[in-house]
Order: structure tokens, then C-alpha cells, then sequence
């Protein structure tokens, strides 16, 4: 096999195929599958993937590899099928789809080096190979390549004698730390000692340390914790008695953290029901999807966790996915207690090194669970055992640029290649998983109480139209200001959840009514008080708050709409003496900052928590006794047909943070529009009535679950061009979809202009459609040919999440 199928990191149409590359002699047996390659691509090198392997190419004259990258495959035969999946899937290109299942230090610019792993010494190498490895222990990838030892290197590599380190310039090495150890036996370590002058009695103590703990000790912990001076490390080790070295260390982000191990729970009645069936198709390697659908606080994770204690103890791996940054605090510290460090954890807030690291102990077989978000659905486990997706109706699952995968659909097609069980987790399963759970393509689990029988939080509605008219111009009723009054004197603690963040979402002059707008996007600037600018939150244009309106001069300029800075002010005024945590996008962009600011709320040292989405799940503090929703219609009017499921989720899942405990929970809803059913059934958390009541809307409008949907963007610098284009591809779509199918559009996008690009789609509702894939190929292979900077873009989203 001389010959390679490459898959090159050029995402165009015409690239969006293997090439064969033919492997030097040096190099044949060593590149395989799955491995990364430097090929000549035109007049310069590529990074691309090994798809294949053959003996003979319909080509007579081929080029050969330049270089492989990797020693080992970084994606296996199971991953690189899934790329394939991908692609048809999301109908994007094939070196796209690879490269969402790496981490991003290995997709960075690299400078690649290859050391003596851990623990090996020079002489356990062949010996023409010795003199590279010596003093600095580690060769340039380049060298390597030069001196012909790739070959040599590989099979040492295979042997786990040495191993490859990408460092990214992004400063992405392998974390060192210097580490003192004896480099006598303890007996001789006894005599040493008692040559050792009297004086030098620090030299003695630290001697005296390392015969009772031989192992190698972190430097910096000898002289911070443990209180030995630097002075005596470097006496005994020019005395030849103690040696130091540099040794890998994975970057742990919670290695400041200690986590209290946690036994398995005795089940409640309910999740024994609810767990069988799983634990059976465990058992019995068989792959099945799982709606589980339990109130919050009914012991989800519970089940999560004892279902994965089997996946570990039949010798099989887990992956557990959780919604963006909101889960992880208190999510890693259920797995962490529970698993140890059989755990690897990927979310945003970790930094590229971290998250490699993490990687790395997947792929190196080194834990046996990954709990991440989205990305973690692709980790590189060999034999899953089982996939949990915890609430699962979270819109994060799905990602909005190319490839656009849903992280479920992903789940269920490895659950299929593994032959194992996945759970979907949710109080409030979005609709298109309910109605197939009640149709019988997912089994349907239910949890309907909470687990120590605490009653549902009571919730009150109020109408913010009466309270205006009665007077009250502040942005808290009288309902919910007495109850915050009432918690606070009884030392309790109160959620505030506010549907957006920034200060006021529009400054507008009271004269003439401008709003202020991008120049560049049509949509209004969001105010932010802190450094007193307006934002735009889709192309990040900013500028100053204008003194007078720029259209008729007058200085009655106002701010609008309500944001967590605004309500945190709000507090300070009216609560003075309330200790206030405010988390949003601005308080927790600093790593780390989320976890402290929870850790601060969860101790007591605080008495309100104020914020927006990233506190509506996962909480579970005992002291919350009452939640407060601000402005329950913000999403409600946006346009989107999944507006009203969108509202009831959130609602439910705030509601749920009250009252988990011994203490009873209230909730008190603020809104315009008390009448709407799905804050009305919000109210009573009656989830079945409104999946009837939105289903009878869904079906209606023909929408999902009825209906699949994909929606064609096209964007374009001129107005006419964009429109025309989009009138081009409804008018082909139109004339090749069945009668049964409807084709809306053109139509200006929601945000009809977006960084000065002009936005017009299209939408096609359909239900079978088998040649709908086909003709959406041709559409992108006709239009992207023209793609340049200024110039065309079109890009298709099958099951839409985002109709802006």
C-alpha cells in the first residue's frame, strides 16, 4: 500500500475530494488512517488527512507526501466514518467535518517535537539514535524528518518510548514542572546524614524528609507547603545526594480543587422504574434512545451516574454532555466525586493547553468518562457504553457554523456504531423528542415527582400592565418586592433572572423617536453602563453614548428596555443592605470567574443572585426559597416559530432552581402578556398540556415536529444581487420539491443586513424529500464557485435553530 488518500484542508468545492499522494520509501507502513499529513497542494503545503490506503491510482504522475504530523492517528476509523456521516448530514466539506472533532490546539500553526516519554531513559532507545536525545531530552520535528528517523521514531512511538508534542505558537507545550527526588537509596541516604555538619541543619531536615518519602516532590510545594528553603534543595543537590528534573504534568483546572467522594444513592421507586430498561440494554449491547422526562430536582443525574458506574465496571466508556458553562461547576463536581479522576472535562472556559490535555487522556485511554458540551459528543473513546445528553432541548447542541451538526443527532448515530444506549435528559424535552418518544422511536422514561417529595414551587403570575397602572413605575412588583423584603430578614436566598444582559437595550431620543442604530447591521445598539458605549452585539461596531440626538438635536436622549446592570443599580437603591452576585456574559467573560462567583453565592456570602440564561439550570442550592422572572415576554416575541416553547422551557427550568430542598419554594413571574398559555402553563409546570397546545399550533403552520425544515441564506454586499440570487434558488427549488412540500421566500432575514452584507432566505417545509439533499448540493456547488471577499455567500442550514 505506497499509495494515500488525502483529504486537504482547502474547504472549496472542488477540493472537497481525496487526492492520492504517494508515501516515500521511508515512510510506507508507518502512515496509516487517520493521521495527519503535510502534502504539496499547487504551489504550496497542506495539512490533510489520511482517509485511505491503496496500491494503485487511476494517476500516472503523483506527488508524494511531504511529511506526516502525527504518529499516532489523531481520528480512528470509527471517527473518520463519522466525518463522512457528517458531511452528508450537514452538507458541508469533508475537511470541516474532520477538523470539529480535533481540539483547537491541533488545528493551530505548529512546531512539532518528539521526547522521551515519561519515565523512559536514552538507553532503552536503539543506539543510533542515543546522541539525539541526550541533554535536552526532546529533536525538532524537522531534524527528524532531515536525519531520516521517522521510521525509527515510530516504532518506538508504538512501543510508548517516545511521543510527539505539538507545540502551538500560541505557547501550546506540554506543561513542565521541576521535581526534586533522592538519588540514593534510603539506607545510604541514613549514612549520609549523619556526615552532614551540625550547622546545616535545614539540609538535614529536608534529607531527613526524602528517607521517609523517597517519591520525586514537586519543588515548589518542598519550599511553599512544606517550608524547606530553596537553599538547602540546591546544597544537597550539588552534594550529589538529591537530583532535580522536569517532569510533564497535565494542565488540571481543578487541581486547586479537592472533590468529597460520593457514594451511590438509594433510588427512589420511580428511578428504579427508570433506570431498568437502560441497565438492561447495557447489559445486553443494545442501542436505544432513551426520552428520559422528569421534573427538576426528580434525580436525573442520579441515573446518569449509577447507568455509567455499570458502563465503567463492564469496561466501556461514557460520554456525558451538558449545555455550555451554566452546568460545569456543579456538574464536574457530581462526576469528579463520584468517578475521581476517571474523569476529562471539555467546556469553553478551560484554555486550548487544558483542553488538549484533557483530550489526550481520552485518547490515551486514561479516563473513562468525558463530560463536556457540545464538542465532547466527538470524543475519542474506542468502546462507548453509553451517551448522555442532560437537557437536552438546550438550543447550544446545535452549532451555526459549518458543519452544522446537532449534538443529538450525532449521539445517536455513534449510539448506532457502538451498539449502545443513549439518554436524552429533560423537564422539558423539546418537542420534536417528545412526539417521537410518544410515537415509539425513543422509549419514554418518566420521573414525574421530585425525589424527597418536596412539592413543586408555588408560582404566582403578575400582570406588569396593572401594576403600571396603579403606579408602580419600578422594574420589581410589589408582589415580588415584599417577598424580597420577607427572604431577606429570614436569611434566605433569592434568584433574580433577567431574559438578556447589557444595561438598556436601546437609547432613543424622546423628541423624535430615533433609535440608534449600527451603521453596518440593521439593528439597534445595546447600551452597557460600565464603560458608558453602545454595542453592537452582531459585528461588534461600538461607539460613545451620544450627548444629543444626532436627528433633531434634542437632549432628551433615554435609555430603554431593562439589563442586569440596570436592575443590579435598581437594588443597590431600593435594598441597600442585600449583598447582590450579578452573573452575566460581562461579570463571567474572566476565566475561572463563574465557578467563584457561584462559590461566593453557594457559602452565603451573598444574598441575591442576579442574572440571565447561564443561571436557569443545573443550580441546586438549598437555601433558594425564592426565584424572581423579571420579564418573561422578551423571547416570546421574537420570530421565531419556537418562541413559545423557548419561553415555557426557561420559565420551568428557573422555577425549578426554588425550594429543592427542605425549604419551600416560591416563584413569582413578571410580564405583559399573563394570558399567553406558555407562561400560563409555565405557572402550573404542566408540561404535557402545553406540548398539546403548541403541537396543535406546530401542525397547523406545518413546523417541526411535523414538518423538517432547511433554510438557504444568501448574503451579498448589493441589495439586488442578494435578492435576486435568493429568487434564482427558490424558483429551482420550487420546481424540483413534491406538491407536498412548501417553499416560503424570498424573504429579507429577520436582521436584513448584518456587517454591510444584505441577508434574504428561503425556507422549504418538507416531509420526504429523498432528492432534497441532491438539489441543495447543486445550489452550493453552483454559488460557491463565485464566492470571494466582497462577493456571494450561501450557506444552508438543515433544521434550523437560529431563523435570524
Amino acid at each position: 500500500m505506497n499509495i494515500a488518500s488525502v483529504i486537504v484542508d482547502v474547504p472549496a468545492k472542488q477540493t472537497d475530494k481525496p487526492f492520492d499522494y504517494r508515501i516515500p520509501e521511508g515512510w510506507l507502513g508507518t502512515i496509516v488512517p487517520g493521521m495527519r499529513v503535510v502534502v504539496p497542494f499547487g504551489p504550496r503545503r497542506v495539512q490533510g488527512f489520511v482517509v485511505a490506503l491503496k496500491d494503485h491510482s487511476e494517476f500516472n504522475k503523483l506527488r508524494e507526501i511531504h511529511e506526516p504530523m502525527d504518529l499516532v492517528p489523531v481520528l480512528n476509523k470509527e471517527l473518520l466514518e463519522l466525518g463522512n456521516w457528517l458531511t452528508d448530514h450537514t452538507l458541508s466539506f469533508k475537511i470541516s467535518a474532520f477538523q470539529a472533532m480535533l481540539p483547537a490546539a491541533l488545528k493551530a500553526k505548529y512546531n512539532k517535537k518528539v521526547k522521551l516519554a515519561q519515565g523512559v531513559s536514552i538507553e532503552e532507545l536503539p543506539e543510533g539514535i542515543h546522541h539525539y536525545f541526550e541533554g535536552g531530552q526532546s529533536i525538532g520535528w524537522e531534524d527528524a524528518v532531515k536525519g531520516g528517523l521517522v521510521p525509527v521514531l515510530q516504532k518506538e512511538a508504538a512501543a510508548g518510548n517516545v511521543e510527539v508534542l505539538y507545540e502551538v505558537r500560541e505557547r501550546l507545550g506540554k506543561k513542565q514542572i521541576k521535581f526534586v527526588f533522592p538519588l540514593l537509596s534510603q539506607d545510604e541516604l541514613r549514612l549520609a546524614l549523619e556526615e552532614i555538619s551540625p550547622r546545616a541543619a535545614r539540609q538535614k531536615d529536608l534529607l531527613e524528609y526524602f528517607i521517609e518519602h523517597p517519591d520525586p516532590a514537586e519543588a515548589r510545594k518542598l519550599v511553599g507547603d512544606s517550608g524547606f528553603s530553596p537553599s538547602a534543595i540546591k546544597g544537597l543537590v550539588d552534594k550529589g545526594l538529591l537530583g532535580e528534573k522536569e517532569l510533564e504534568v497535565y494542565r488540571d483546572p481543578y487541581e486547586d480543587r479537592e472533590f468529597p467522594k460520593t457514594e451511590p444513592l438509594k433510588l427512589t421507586f420511580d428511578q428504579h422504574t427508570a433506570i431498568a430498561p437502560i441497565l438492561s440494554s447495557i447489559e445486553e449491547n443494545r442501542h436505544e434512545v432513551f426520552l428520559l422526562y422528569g421534573v427538576t430536582g426528580s434525580g436525573k443525574t442520579e441515573i446518569y451516574l449509577q447507568s455509567i458506574q455499570e458502563v465503567i465496571e463492564e469496561g466501556k466508556e461514557a460520554i456525558v454532555l451538558v449545555p455550555e458553562i451554566s452546568l460545569t461547576p456543579q456538574m464536574v463536581e457530581r462526576f469528579k466525586g463520584r468517578f475521581g479522576a476517571k474523569v476529562a472535562v471539555l467546556h469553553s472556559g478551560l484554555s486550548a493547553g487544558e483542553k488538549y490535555d484533557e483530550w489526550r487522556k481520552i485518547q490515551r485511554r486514561e479516563v473513562k468518562v468525558a463530560v463536556g458540551a457540545r464538542s465532547a459528543i466527538f470524543a475519542p473513546f474506542e468502546n462507548l457504553g453509553i451517551i448522555i445528553i442532560d437537557e437536552e432541548h438546550e438550543t447550544s447542541y446545535k452549532q451555526e457554523e459549518m458543519p452544522r451538526y446537532h449534538a443529538r443527532d450525532v449521539a445517536i448515530e455513534r449510539g448506532r456504531k457502538h451498539k449502545c444506549p443513549v439518554i436524552l435528559g429533560s423537564a422539558t424535552p423539546s418537542l420534536e423528542s417528545f412526539a417521537r418518544a410518544q410515537k415509539g422511536v425513543y422509549s419514554l422514561l418518566k420521573l414525574p415527582d421530585r425525589m424527597n417529595n418536596q412539592p413543586m414551587p408555588e408560582v404566582e403570575i403578575v400582570d406588569m400592565r396593572e401594576e403600571l397602572r396603579s403606579g408602580n413605575r419600578s422594574m420589581f412588583s410589589r408582589k415580588l418586592f415584599e417577598k424580597m423584603e420577607d427572604r431577606l430578614e429570614k436569611k434566605e436566598q433569592i434568584v433574580l433572572f433577567l431574559n438578556k444582559r447589557g444595561h438598556s437595550s436601546f437609547v432613543m431620543c424622546r423628541d423624535c423617536g430615533y433609535v440608534m442604530g449600527c451603521p453596518h447591521c440593521d439593528i439597534s445598539l445595546t447600551y452597557h453602563r460600565r464603560n458608558e458605549q453602545m454595542k453592537c452585539h452582531y459585528c461588534g461596531y461600538e461607539s460613545r453614548v451620544p450627548l444629543q440626538c444626532p436627528e433633531c438635536l434634542s437632549e432628551h436622549i433615554r435609555y430603554f428596555g431593562t439589563g442586569t446592570q440596570k436592575v443590579e443599580e435598581e437594588l443597590g437603591k431600593l435594598l441597600p443592605h442585600a449583598r447582590v452576585v450579578r452573573m452575566d456574559m460581562d461579570t463571567t467573560g474572566r476565566k475561572g470567574s463563574h465557578e467563584r462567583l457561584l462559590k461566593e453565592f453557594s457559602e452565603g456570602r451573598a444574598d441575591i443572585l442576579l442574572g440571565t440564561q447561564m443561571i436557569a439550570k443545573g443550580l441546586d442550592f438549598p437555601n433558594i426559597t425564592l426565584v424572581g422572572v423579571l420579564s418573561a415576554d422578551t423571547m416570546l416575541h421574537l420570530p421565531d416559530f419556537r418562541s413559545s416553547e423557548k419561553t415555557f422551557q426557561l420559565l420551568t427550568q428557573v422555577s425549578g432552581r426554588a425550594g429543592r430542598h427542605e425549604l419551600l419554594g416560591e416563584v413569582v413571574i413578571q410580564t405583559y402578556t399573563p394570558e399567553h398559555y406558555s407562561i400560563e402553563l409555565a405557572g402550573s409546570q404542566n408540561y404535557d398540556l402545553f406540548y398539546q397546545r403548541e403541537m396543535m399550533n406546530r401542525k397547523v403552520h406545518k413546523y417541526p415536529p411535523f414538518f423538517y425544515l432547511a433554510m438557504v441564506t444568501v448574503s451579498h454586499g448589493e441589495l439586488m444581487k442578494a435578492v435576486s440570487v435568493t429568487e434564482q434558488i427558490t424558483a429551482f427549488l420550487r420546481a424540483r420539491v413534491s406538491e407536498e412540500a412548501v417553499v416560503l421566500g424570498p424573504v429579507a432575514s429577520p436582521i436584513p443586513r448584518i456587517n454591510d452584507r444584505y441577508r434574504y432566505q428561503c425556507l422549504v417545509k418538507y416531509k420526504r424529500e429523498p432528492a432534497l439533499g441532491e438539489n441543495l448540493k447543486q445550489v452550493l456547488d453552483r454559488y460557491q464557485k463565485e464566492d470571494g471577499s466582497g462577493g456571494l455567500q450561501v450557506s444552508v442550514d438543515l433544521n434550523p435553530y437560529l431563523l435570524m
